[in-house]
């Protein structure tokens, strides 16, 4: 997993700025994570991405995305991960990752803003779809 902090923070606003962040991710071919940590203010702290040798499964570093929300200060997280196969709709496992996730940072005080799904078809947020 590569992680990197940003000199000059730049905020996100909305679901819709962090889906420009993670466009990118929809020509990967095999799936890859990234999780951008926040202030309070929304603005970026750090970015961590974690690629797949896989189309269709990542395991989900929880203990390394709580220990990098704590590392930065962050007080909230943004995860989007792609789907090569281009459909953007969450599967069940993209749910169950996404409510343990969220649990798990909410007990250091830190929220899970979104989960964005990124695909040749669209994005899909979690948040929009009441799942978050």
């Amino acid at each position: 997993m590569a992680l990197e902090a940003l000199a000059a923070p730049r905020r996100l606003a909305d679901a819709h700025a962090a889906g420009a962040l993670f466009e990118c991710l929809a020509d990967e071919p095999v799936e890859v994570m990234a999780f951008v940590y926040l202030d309070a203010d929304q603005r970026v702290l750090g970015l961590r991405h974690a690629r797949s040798g896989s189309v269709d499964r990542l395991v989900l570093p929880i203990r390394e995305i709580a220990a990098d929300a704590l590392a930065f200060g962050a007080v909230a997280v943004v995860m989007a991960h792609n789907h090569p196969s281009g459909d953007p709709n969450p599967s069940i496992a993209d749910r169950e990752a996404t409510r343990l996730l969220a649990r798990a940072l909410e007990t250091l005080e830190v929220r899970l803003i979104d989960h964005l799904i990124v695909a040749s078809q669209g994005i899909v947020s979690f948040r929009r779809l009441g799942l978050l």
